[in-house]
């Protein structure tokens, strides 16, 4: 796939040594051919990605935000300045946040690298267009000094930042969690009353709350069209409406060769078989598995939160088992859980499990010998 990643610890080993130290018979009696050469080398070991090609770090992460920015930009013309200010705030807060961090540890920020960025497109995409932004500011702080800092900054997170972030404000906020705009007229010119809420003040969403896709179907047994779902022109979270433009991003960082296609395969192609059967079974209760796909965040987290480097196993069968959890969770809490949607916690518990998904499944070395007894 180009891409060859691999969980290790940083490393410099300076090696020094006369030349001829390892050869002495070699080494000439005069003084100008016996003095000491030093010989300085290092040995670099650094933590995923490792890039098998000529991008780098940081070209990859700059072609993750270029394939974000379509969805993100259909965010702003479909709700307006309240989505441009939520991702505004939330890829500001990430950014400030980390290169605060950085500085108070003694280290270089490493803003530049444009992986914060994508943590905070990400976390705007998720979040409710209307949602105050003291708010959205709080979220990105906890993300990215919580979910990313505290286990050691790029490379070494357990859980996907932009999760771990929304997840708090889930938790402490659920009311303004869960309030949904339409699409108003004015929205190029004025801004939801709760958008602009001072701190720790109640939020007005009066007018402006409607209903997702998921929760019409779930609360009301109302379906929402399929080109609907696929167009963008519902109700959701900031980037997460337009299916088609997430699925564009994502097939033009596959054909980069910077992303893996078999953890996204493996949820969505999971998410429609099991959609599916239950839909066979009892097609009134339980929605097709085109819906499924559709709405929600599933295309946003199949394509740009799952696959994140660190935290998705690194083998191919892996990839595929760690997909298939996913797939199978948010079907699980989308259609028994409290909730209508369960894109996130899926990702955040598979990426718990992920670490073990590598232990339990590893490729056997060539030359030894498998438990069966055979080579």
């Amino acid at each position: 796939d180009g891409l060859f990643r691999v969980r290790v610890l940083h490393l410099r080993l300076s090696l020094a040594h006369p030349i001829g130290a390892e050869l002495p018979h070699r080494q000439s009696r005069t003084p100008e051919r016996s003095r000491m050469t030093q010989l300085a080398k290092t040995l670099s070991i650094r933590s995923s990605p490792h890039i098998g090609a000529v991008s780098s770090v940081d070209s990859i992460m700059f072609n993750v935000v270029l394939a974000m920015l379509p969805a993100c930009l259909y965010a702003v013309y479909a709700f307006g300045l309240a989505a441009l200010l939520v991702l505004v705030t939330a890829v500001a807060s990430c950014v400030i946040t980390e290169h605060l961090l950085c500085r108070m540890a003694g280290q270089a920020s490493t803003v530049s690298d444009w992986s914060v960025v994508i943590t905070g497109m990400l976390y705007g995409m998720v979040l409710p267009p209307s949602l105050p932004l003291w708010m959205v500011a709080v979220g990105g702080v906890i993300g990215v000094s919580l979910g990313k800092f505290l286990f050691g900054g790029l490379g070494k997170n357990l859980f996907n930042p932009a999760l771990v972030g929304r997840a708090i404000l889930q938790a402490a906020f659920p009311a303004a969690m869960t309030s949904w705009p339409s699409m108003p007229t004015n929205r190029f010119v004025a801004v939801p009353p709760s958008t602009l809420a001072l701190p720790l003040a109640k939020p007005d969403y009066d007018g402006i709350s409607a209903a997702t896709p998921l929760a019409n179907w779930k609360f009301n047994e109302e379906p929402t069209a399929g080109i609907d779902l696929m167009m963008g022109s519902v109700s959701g979270s900031t980037g997460e409406t337009c299916a088609l433009l997430i699925i564009v991003g994502g097939l033009y960082l596959v054909a980069r060769g910077m992303m893996s296609w078999r953890i996204p395969v493996a949820i969505l192609a999971t998410v429609a078989l099991f959609s599916a059967t239950l839909h066979l079974v009892d097609p009134e209760r339980y929605a097709g598995p085109i819906f499924m796909l559709m709405s929600g965040g599933l295309m946003l987290g199949a394509g740009f939160m799952a696959t994140d480097m660190v935290a998705s196993p690194m083998s191919h069968l892996g990839s595929v088992v760690y997909g298939v959890l996913i797939g199978v969770l948010v079907v699980l809490i989308r259609v028994w859980g409290g909730m209508p949607e369960g894109v996130m916690y899926a990702i955040l518990i598979a990426n718990a499990v992920s670490p073990h998904i590598d232990h339990w499944i590893q490729p056997r070395v060539y030359g030894k010998t498998s438990p069966g007894g055979t080579a």
